[in-house]
């Protein structure tokens, strides 16, 4: 279970089991997505609990559908518990529709309600506006199918109700910054940029120092990363432009085509003290070659850490540059990798890593369904 919420208090363990106890009396502290299903619930949901395994926590319906989970239809998790006006429920459905559109003010007015007393009902009971829910919604969606690999980009964003795919990376920018966008006179940012690369689109951040960011658009844990990047370092993200952008984009190219083994960008990855040691100990591994989870642990003088070396591993917020896909299981199996397990057999045969076709085809084989 991987926990995604504001209030540290409420661990993955006792979030699942309001779920289980199906308490209602905690709707809208939190959310609860599965994995295998791809929908989110609120507590009280009357649905078969799922394993602890495919649960995710989100701490608003924003954020899970900005991750690409549907509201779950029993629950109705955009409408929360209680009596509900029928205008909020209306908007709700169409929140809630598959395929995914643009609700806007002139579908609350044709519901009968004010569009800015309709913004503020949602903002009070789910923590954004209607118009902020169905961006999310509509992002969320283009992601998941990116992340299942059904189709490419183009048709994707069109699915998800995107005209283009500029409509798309300009949605998805706004949305991942907004919240951080609040303040206005704060003059320090950190610069987004979209780069398209061999294995999908990447999403690059940079501050004044260096690369802070670099994911792949359908990673999962892109938005709690974007969350986690602002509230280490104070400061908005905004597309824009940066030195430390354009390295990074002409030197990614140059992995890609194989020109390249060692990337000369200079990184800026603030984290725990025990995860910057992990991501340094990460940074000496050569292309070419791979370590284990118990072999960075004795590298760094923790050799009984090797689960809190996987957490690290798992955190790290700078794909490919911080070589986290160069870490495999003891056994020689691929184990997890935040962007999938087949980007992750592609890198490593780029860097001319052996037998990697067929780890990757017995880690598909006993891959949970």
């Amino acid at each position: 279970m991987k926990a995604r919420q504001k209030d540290q208090a409420w661990s993955s363990d006792r979030m699942y089991d309001a779920f289980r106890r199906r308490d209602a009396a905690l709707a809208g502290k939190f959310y609860m997505a599965v994995t295998s299903t791809g929908i989110f619930c609120r507590p009280g949901c009357p649905a078969k609990l799922p394993r602890p395994e495919r649960c995710e926590f989100y701490p608003t319906p924003a954020a899970a559908m900005q991750a690409g989970y549907r509201p779950c239809l029993r629950c109705k998790p955009l409408q929360g518990p209680g009596e509900v006006p029928a205008w909020a429920a209306g908007l709700a459905a169409l929140l809630a529709a598959d395929p995914p559109r643009l609700v806007t003010a002139d579908d609350a007015r044709r519901l009968g309600v004010h569009p800015a007393t309709a913004a503020r009902y949602f903002r009070a009971r789910m923590g954004s506006t209607f118009q902020a829910l169905s961006r999310a919604r509509r992002v969320g969606a283009a992601i998941a199918s990116l992340r299942a690999g059904q189709v490419g980009l183009s048709r994707a964003v069109r699915q998800a109700g995107f005209e283009s795919e500029s409509g798309f990376r300009k949605a998805a920018s706004e949305l991942f910054g907004s919240r951080a966008m609040q303040d206005a006179n704060d003059l320090r940012t950190l610069t987004a940029r979209w780069l398209t690369t061999p294995l999908g689109p990447m999403v690059a951040v940079a501050s004044d120092t260096g690369v802070c960011l670099l994911e792949f658009l359908d990673r999962r844990m892109l938005e709690t990363n974007f969350r986690t990047l602002r509230g280490r370092l104070g400061c908005p993200i905004v597309p824009g432009a940066s030195p430390f952008l354009d390295q990074v984009e002409r030197e990614l190219a140059e992995y890609f085509a194989g020109r390249r083994s060692v990337f000369d960008v200079p990184l800026h990855a603030p984290g725990t003290p025990f995860q910057e040691l992990v991501w340094a100990e990460l940074r000496r591994i050569p292309s070419g070659q791979t370590r284990s989870y118990q072999q960075i642990a004795a590298a760094i003088g923790r050799p009984s850490a090797v689960r809190a070396v996987a957490r690290a591993n798992g955190d790290n917020r700078i794909a490919i540059l911080i070589p986290c896909h160069r870490v495999i299981g003891a056994d020689g199996s691929l184990t997890g990798y935040g962007g999938g397990l087949d980007r992750k057999a592609r890198l490593l045969e780029i860097e001319g890593v052996a037998g990697v076709s067929g780890l990757f085809e017995i880690a598909q084989f006993a891959a949970p369904d």
